[in-house]
C-alpha cells in the first residue's frame, strides 16, 4: 500500500479547506455569503484503492463525499475492462455505491474511473474526478498509455469519446468484442489509460452511441492508430497524467503527456444496396446508396430509349439522379430496372436487379385539371438561379445552375456589360464551363481582370435555354460591383515546397464553415481579398486521391482520414486580421506534412 500513501497525503490535504471558517455549509444551502464554489471531495474509500483478490460476484464500492452528491450522468462512471452491463451506482447520504449485475473476470486490474458524473446537492459543482483501480488477482498492473482524441476535419478536442483497447489484434475485434481497457476523454480530448498489462495493443476510439464499448460503422465515429503500441509509462496517483485538473485551468491540463493522437472520423459504409428512391417531377427521380462507388451495370426506364435518358452521379457515386428527355406525357408509375452489384448476406457484390416503382404524387401531375387551375408561373417555364457574389466573382465568376438539365443553349445570346465610373458602357467578354460534376450547372467567368468602381452586368435574354420539358427560360440580369469598403482587408498565401495536391479553406474563428477554398498543385500565391476584421483559421489538406474533396478513412482498409493541418500564427491556431490590411503569410508546404 505505500504505492498509495500520496493518494492519501493529497486527500488529507484536500480536506484541509473544510475547516476554516469562511467554507460554506456542505450540508445544506447556504444562508448568505459567497456561493459554494468549491466541488465535492472524497474523503473515504471502501475498500481501499489498490485492493486486491477481491471476489468475483458481490463486490461492492463505496465512496463516501464530504457533502450530499447527485450522480448526473451513470453512464460516466466507467469500468474497465467494461463488462456487458453498465456499471451500477446509487446515492446513499454521502456515498456513492458502485456494483456490477454480473461476474468479474478472474485475474484481472480494473479501474473505476469518474469523469463529468457526479455534483454536489447544493449548487451543482462537478467533481473534477477520480480513477480508483482493484483486482480480482494477487496484484495490480502498473502500465499507463495516454493520448488526445481530435476532430479529424477541425482537429478540435473531441470530449466524452470512448478510447479502447484491445489485445486481441484483428481489425474486426473492434466491431465485434468488448475492449481489454475502455475510458472516456475529458474536455480537452485528452484520455489517461492506466493500470494495464505490459504487452501490445491495438488502439482505438469511438464515439459510443449506445455505450456499448463496441463500435457500430452505421452511427458512431472512429479513430485508430496504424500500428500496434505497447504501454511504456509507469501508472502512479501522482503523476500529473492521472490528476484531476478544473478543465479551464489551460496551463496544468496542457503539460500532460499525451503520447497518442487520434483523429476521429465517419467512415463510408461499405455495405451497398439502394437505401432511398424518391420521384422528384414528371421526368425526373433520384436514388440513394448506402455507400460510395456504385457499381452500376445497366439501368433503363420501362418505354423509354437509352437516349432519351440522362443521368448523373455525385462525386462520391452514392446518389444518382435521373431525367426522362421526352415530350410525350410521363407515366403515372415509373418503373426504372436497375442491374447493379450489391452487397449479400456474406459481405460479397453480386448482380442484382431491383425494379423500382415511382408514382406520381397527385400534386405534381401538371396535366391534371386540380394541378393546372393551381399552376404558378415558375411551373411553366425553365428554371434556374442566377447569382454572383462581390467578394467572390473574381474567383467564382457568375453562377447559373437550372432545376433541369437544358436540351437547347444559346450562351452567345448573353450580354456581359461593363460600366466604368463615368457610366460609359462596354461589351466584355466571358467563358463558359459545365461543371465537371453537375451537368446542370455552368459557370460564365470574365476574361478580364474586374476593376474597382466599375459595375458589371450580365444579362440573359428571353428564350435563351430551354430544359428537358420543352420550357423556356425568362431574362434575368444581374449586376455585380466589386467591394468599396475600404475597411476590407486582403489575405496573401504564399505557398513554397508544395509537393502535392492540396485544398486550402479560410474558416472563421469557430471552424463551422468554409469561407472561401482554394485547390492548387504548386508554389504560388493564393489570394482572399475583402475580408472583414476578425479571426480566421486556415486549414491546408493534403488531397492523397486529388479529387479535390477531403476524404475520410477506412478502418478495415487501415487508411487514415485524409491528413489536415492549420496554420499556425506565432503559437495561435487562428489569425487575427485587422481592418484595412494587406497581409502576406509564407507557407513553406514541405514541413506541414513532415
Amino acid at each position: 500500500m505505500k504505492r498509495f500513501l500520496p493518494l492519501i497525503l493529497l486527500v488529507c490535504a484536500c480536506l484541509l479547506p473544510l475547516f476554516f471558517p469562511s467554507c460554506a455549509n456542505t450540508t445544506q444551502a447556504p444562508s448568505g455569503g459567497k456561493k459554494d464554489t468549491i466541488p465535492p471531495l472524497i474523503i473515504d474509500i471502501k475498500p481501499l484503492p489498490g485492493t486486491v483478490d477481491v471476489p468475483l460476484q458481490g463486490a461492492s464500492f463505496v465512496f463516501t463525499f464530504n457533502e450530499y452528491v447527485s450522480i448526473k450522468t451513470p453512464t460516466n462512471i466507467v469500468l474497465s475492462p467494461p463488462l456487458n452491463r453498465q456499471p451500477k451506482s446509487r446515492v446513499r447520504g454521502h456515498n456513492v455505491v458502485v456494483s456490477f449485475e454480473e461476474a468479474l473476470q478472474p485475474n484481472t486490474t480494473y479501474t473505476i474511473t469518474f469523469t463529468d458524473a457526479i455534483a454536489d446537492t447544493n449548487e451543482g459543482n462537478m467533481f473534477p474526478g477520480y480513477t480508483y483501480v482493484f483486482s480480482t488477482g494477487s496484484q495490480i498492473d502498473s502500465m499507463m498509455i495516454t493520448g488526445t482524441v481530435l476532430d479529424c476535419n477541425t482537429l478540435a478536442p473531441v470530449k466524452g469519446a470512448t478510447v479502447l483497447l484491445h489485445k486481441d489484434h484483428a481489425d474486426s475485434a473492434v466491431l465485434l468484442h468488448r475492449p481489454t481497457a475502455a475510458v472516456k476523454t475529458d474536455d480537452w480530448g485528452f484520455f489517461a489509460l492506466p493500470f494495464i498489462q505490459d504487452t501490445l495493443y491495438r488502439i482505438y476510439a469511438i464515439r459510443d452511441a449506445n455505450n456499448n464499448n463496441i463500435y457500430d460503422p452505421e452511427t458512431e465515429t472512429v479513430a485508430f492508430i496504424d500500428s500496434l503500441i505497447r504501454p511504456v509509462l509507469i501508472a502512479h496517483d501522482t503523476v500529473p497524467e492521472m490528476l484531476k485538473y478544473d478543465m479551464t485551468d489551460t496551463v496544468r491540463c496542457e503539460a500532460r503527456r499525451s503520447e497518442y493522437e487520434l483523429k476521429l472520423f465517419r467512415e463510408k459504409p461499405s455495405k451497398q444496396y439502394i437505401v432511398n428512391k424518391v420521384r422528384t417531377a414528371e421526368r425526373s427521380a433520384y436514388l440513394t446508396f448506402q455507400a460510395p462507388g456504385a457499381w452500376i451495370d445497366s439501368l433503363w426506364i420501362r418505354g423509354y430509349r437509352a437516349d432519351q435518358l440522362i443521368s448523373q452521379f455525385n462525386i462520391l457515386q452514392d446518389s444518382l439522379e435521373l431525367w426522362i428527355n421526352s415530350r410525350r406525357a410521363a407515366p403515372d408509375t415509373m418503373r426504372i430496372y436497375v442491374n447493379y452489384r450489391k452487397t449479400d448476406t456474406l459481405g460479397r457484390l453480386v448482380p442484382t436487379q431491383e425494379i423500382i416503382r415511382l408514382p406520381m404524387p397527385a400534386e405534381k401531375r401538371t396535366y391534371s385539371k386540380s394541378v393546372r387551375r393551381n399552376l404558378k408561373h415558375e411551373d411553366t417555364i425553365c428554371v434556374y438561379q442566377f447569382q454572383a457574389s462581390p467578394e467572390t466573382v473574381e474567383q467564382n465568376g457568375f453562377e447559373l445552375e437550372f432545376r433541369n438539365p437544358i436540351i437547347t443553349e444559346h450562351f452567345d445570346s448573353v450580354q456581359f456589360i461593363a460600366i466604368n465610373t463615368r457610366q460609359r458602357q462596354s461589351r466584355a467578354e466571358f467563358t463558359v464551363e459545365q461543371d465537371s460534376l453537375n451537368l446542370r450547372r455552368y459557370i460564365l467567368r470574365p476574361k478580364e481582370k474586374l476593376m474597382p468602381g466599375f459595375e458589371y452586368q450580365m444579362k440573359l435574354p428571353y428564350r435563351a435555354f430551354r430544359d428537358i420539358n420543352g420550357f423556356w427560360s425568362d431574362s434575368t440580369l444581374v449586376k455585380v460591383s466589386l467591394p468599396t469598403d475600404e475597411t476590407l482587408s486582403t489575405l496573401e498565401l504564399d505557398l513554397s515546397g508544395v509537393d502535392r495536391k492540396l485544398i486550402v479553406d479560410l474558416l472563421g474563428e469557430k471552424r463551422d464553415k468554409v469561407l472561401r477554398s482554394h485547390v492548387t498543385d504548386c508554389d504560388g500565391v493564393l489570394t482572399f481579398p475583402y475580408l472583414r476584421a476578425g479571426r480566421y483559421s486556415i486549414r491546408i489538406t493534403a488531397d492523397g486521391n486529388r479529387n479535390s474533396i477531403i476524404d475520410t478513412g477506412s478502418l478495415l482498409e487501415h487508411r487514415q482520414p485524409e491528413n489536415v493541418v492549420f496554420l499556425d500564427f506565432s503559437g495561435s491556431q487562428h489569425l487575427n486580421i485587422p481592418a484595412s490590411a494587406e497581409l502576406t503569410q509564407r507557407v513553406d508546404v514541405s514541413s506541414l506534412f513532415r
